[in-house]
């Protein structure tokens, strides 16, 4: 869930292995990155705390971090995010057409699938996921960005997943497409509690 005073409320599901980070969490993240014992972890972890602060002065209001273990031994770790913007174009289909196609068309993707996604709101919403290639980062990341509008037609949401291991990309992109078919705008009422957990990539969405 969002919760910023000036932007209006957004609830959401994240599936098990996700947990809520942000620019505070620093420290504990670091504690965590050096508990797990794996370097790769580690770094890619490190690479996500350095963005952290950075994401909030661009209209981000609620970062996860995905944790979800790999045989034989590692952690698949992804950042998502959820953006949060007013928009001035009062036609929300257009606003969502113009927002994916600016999306679509960054110079960074190395490759790209796009299509549009059927929301139990009727809300219009389009997807765009594939590999890209990040400025002075040695490995392509695999990026999945689903725009959306709030339906008051005033706001534009998009949530985004990136992960260094792009071998999940399918998954990825399903796990993206499920959390954007969870998005409400009003308070669910009567929701049974989440109870967090731990899962690997290939399982969160059984």
């Amino acid at each position: 869930m969002t919760n910023q005073n000036s932007l209006p409320t957004v609830w959401f599901r994240l599936p098990a292995g996700f947990h809520d980070i942000g620019p505070a969490d620093r420290d504990t993240l670091i504690a965590f990155a050096e508990a797990l014992g794996s370097a790769d972890a580690k770094r890619e972890l490190s690479k996500l705390i350095d963005g952290l602060e950075e994401l909030a002065d661009h209209d981000v209001v609620h970062t996860a971090i995905g944790l979800h273990p790999e045989e034989p031994v590692g952690v698949a770790t992804s950042l998502f995010a959820l953006t949060l913007r007013p928009v001035q174009q009062p036609n929300p289909r257009l606003t969502v057409a113009r927002t994916a196609l600016a999306i679509a068309r960054s110079s960074l993707w190395s490759s790209s699938i796009r299509r549009f996604i059927e929301l139990p709101s009727g809300l219009p919403c389009c997807l765009v996921a594939g590999t890209i290639s990040v400025p002075k980062v040695e490995h392509r990341l695999f990026q999945a960005r689903v725009a959306t509008v709030h339906p008051d037609g005033h706001h534009l949401l998009v949530l985004d997943l990136i992960s260094a291991s792009i071998e999940h990309a399918d998954a990825y992109t399903d796990i993206l497409e499920a959390v954007a078919h969870t998005t409400l705008f009003s308070d669910p009422e009567a929701s049974a509690p989440t109870v967090a957990g731990t899962s690997r990539i290939l399982e969160v969405l059984l």
